[in-house]
């Protein structure tokens, strides 16, 4: 189906993180533990002094590069964007939380790497310590842009949350420098980023100054990507490298979403996380400048990522090697990597698609993302991390099988390589711009957060206020308070996984039927004080997956709401794998205070015994027999806070 879009629709109408506070329950919980204990964890680890934690050598690198100590560059080639994504975060908790203290560090941090940026606007201290000869020379390995594309986004939160310009001017110095080296014109390299990420900043960027130039780069990146002669291949020969077989590696050119040009390609391909942030760019530009073209193949690819491509945790990047997609249905559980920056990507990749056309498909991939595998990236507390989040763990193989070496079974306190720490962080304390968005006299609400929106609606303020213990309770009140009586339409989402819902306003239902437009309620009147009531049922659901999901055939999933569900050894013993689940099995919902409060779900099952096998490796003619069990599920994101062990999500059904 082709959209048409508006390209001046959205872009002025965009809701800020200011105008959304968000009050109590679930997610109050994590943007206060984000602020309490991981912006300061981080802060620590940023500067090494996280004890058996792999050192980050960030601030030693930044401090090098500006001449305040002696020393060699250590750490990734990317290791900048680690700070830049911490200051982001630090932004958007400077909102929700001021704090002074917080606030004197962040300006420290940004007068030193205002220290480091070079006279022509350039910064990086990889090539500025390490290589000052071979800038802009690699651009498929070295993540340049991409390090530029995080300084961007955390100087735009960070004016916006205070005021200050100062980290704003040096990535706008550091944007006219790449702007004067990359470009159509015949004096420019013709490259783009091996690692997108600048694309979707640069409308940021563009958004916040109105400067056509940063609009018109970040589409120059999406239009020439995919181009033959490939760029990487040029800048390859210009570094003296003539066997160009040797420069793909085995992945080839798809890695890099460099096979098509981006308007011919139609499946998500690649290493995950480059590809939705490439998405996102690609969406952005074509919401500010109506780009037909651009929105197709964004629908493409959504549809191949998201119905064939997805994980039922919403994650995806089912292949370690390259950290990469691979081909439809390929979703294996034990081996699969999944990584958290992939799910934060398809986060920022849905909210996008929304802000094109309005679709429960896009919110509700965006809930999924956030209530399974984000917050599965870290643990309870705040102080471990997932980079990658299998649905199926055996401890004993993640040790000493190989293949599955990648998979860890407890989260680790730091990561050499460490993206996703702080994409967590940015993300989720900035939750608050993801729950609604607004078109001409329509306010959408796509995330059920206990919260409170002000805006100003045909020259009236208005406030849309949520009261709600989502996603335990499927009961959302939302008050209305409007300086004067004004007209628009509040359009409410009914997720797809709820089959029954009920809508009041001011106590008289609604006729859902009447008013369903792609998901959402639309709900027109003439507001001023009013109360709108929302059930949604929320049963414990049994999820089949495609037959063509090999791995999944004869299993199900449990998912309650946006929850999906796993059993962990701590709670059912060793080999989950003998667990059957029976098809008629009545499920009792608990809240568990050991894990938050979250809800379990428990229900009677079946253990397969094995009546004479003993230690013998194979048997003909084995009788098996099952035995009654009780069993107990947890929310996939709450899985080994605890003891750890195994733990599955697709179960056995008999």
């Amino acid at each position: 189906m082709i959209i048409l879009i508006n390209s001046q629709m959205f872009k002025r109408n965009l809701i800020s993180l200011k105008q959304v506070t968000i009050n109590d329950g679930f997610w109050a919980y994590y943007i206060k533990l984000i602020k309490d204990v991981m912006i300061p964890y981080q802060w620590e680890a940023l500067n090494d002094r996280v004890p058996d934690a792999e050192p980050s050598h960030v601030i030693k690198n930044f401090k090098i590069a500006a001449g305040e100590i002696q020393g060699e560059f250590a750490g990734m080639v990317f290791q900048d964007s680690d700070l830049y994504k911490w200051l982001e975060a630090v932004s958007y908790s400077l909102i929700a939380y001021p704090d002074t203290e917080l606030e004197k560090t962040a300006d420290e941090v940004i007068d030193l790497i205002a220290k480091v940026q070079q006279n022509n606007g350039y910064l990086n201290t990889y090539f500025t310590i390490k290589e000052p000869d071979k800038k802009w020379s690699n651009l498929k390995d070295c993540h340049e842009l991409y390090c530029a594309g995080h300084l961007i986004e955390a100087a735009v939160a960070y004016y916006e949350a205070t005021g200050k310009k100062k980290l704003l001017d040096v990535a706008r110095r550091f944007v006219d420098h790449i702007d004067s080296v990359f470009g159509p014109e015949p004096h420019k390299k013709k490259g783009y980023p091996g690692h997108e990420e600048i694309e979707l900043a640069l409308i940021k960027l563009y958004r916040l100054t109105k400067e056509e130039k940063y609009l018109n780069l970040s589409k120059y990146f999406i239009d020439e990507r995919g181009k033959k002669p490939l760029y990487f291949e040029i800048e390859a020969y210009n570094r003296g490298i003539r066997n160009i077989h040797n420069l793909w590696g085995e992945l080839g050119e798809r890695y890099f979403q460099v096979h098509l040009p981006v308007r011919e390609q139609t499946t998500a391909e690649g290493h995950a996380v480059r590809a939705v942030y490439l998405y996102s760019g690609m969406a952005d530009v074509a919401l500010e400048t109506g780009d037909q073209s651009l929105v197709n193949a964004c629908k493409r690819l959504w549809n191949n990522l998201t119905k064939k491509r997805m994980y039922i945790t919403g994650s995806i990047g089912s292949m370690s090697i390259g950290e990469s997609l691979t081909f439809d249905y390929d979703l294996p559980n034990d081996t699969n990597y999944s990584e958290t920056c992939a799910s934060v990507g398809l986060v920022f990749f849905a909210y996008r698609m929304l802000q094109i056309d309005p679709d429960n498909q896009y919110s509700d991939v965006m809930e999924r993302a956030l209530y399974n595998t984000v917050i599965s990236g870290m643990s309870l507390d705040g102080k471990k991390f997932f980079y990658v989040n299998p649905l199926e763990v055996w401890p004993e193989a993640c040790e000493k099988n190989k293949v599955k070496s990648h998979v860890k079974y407890t989260r680790q306190p730091w990561f050499g390589c460490a993206c996703c720490p702080p994409n967590i962080a940015r993300l989720l304390t900035s939750l608050g711009k993801y729950i609604y968005s607004k078109r001409d006299k329509e306010i959408f609400a796509h995330l059920y957060v206990d919260s409170e929106l002000q805006d100003t609606i045909s020259e009236s303020e208005v406030s849309i206020k949520q009261t709600t213990q989502y996603p335990w309770d499927g009961k959302i009140i939302i008050d209305i308070d409007s300086k004067k009586e004004t007209e628009f339409t509040l359009s409410i989402r009914i997720p797809g996984w709820c089959k029954e819902a009920k809508v009041k306003v001011n106590n008289n239902e609604i006729d859902l039927d009447s008013v369903m437009e792609k998901g959402y309620a639309k709900i027109n009147r003439r507001w001023k004080h009013d109360s709108l009531e929302i059930y949604l049922s929320m049963p414990v659901m049994r999820i089949k997956a495609n037959p063509n999901v090999r791995e999944d055939e004869g299993k199900v999933a449990i998912q309650r709401g946006p929850i999906v569900y796993c059993l962990e050894e701590i709670d059912n013993g060793k080999n989950l794998n003998n667990i059957v689940l029976s098809t008629d099995s009545r499920f009792e919902i608990k809240k568990d205070k050991n894990l938050n409060d979250v809800c379990v779900i428990e229900t009677d099952a079946f253990r397969e015994k094995y009546e004479d096998l003993n230690d013998e490796l194979y048997k003909y003619d084995e009788k098996v027999s099952y035995e009654k069990t009780r069993i107990r599920f947890v929310p996939y994101f709450a899985w080994t806070n605890r003891t750890p062990g195994e733990m599955e999500v697709w179960v056995r059904e008999k």
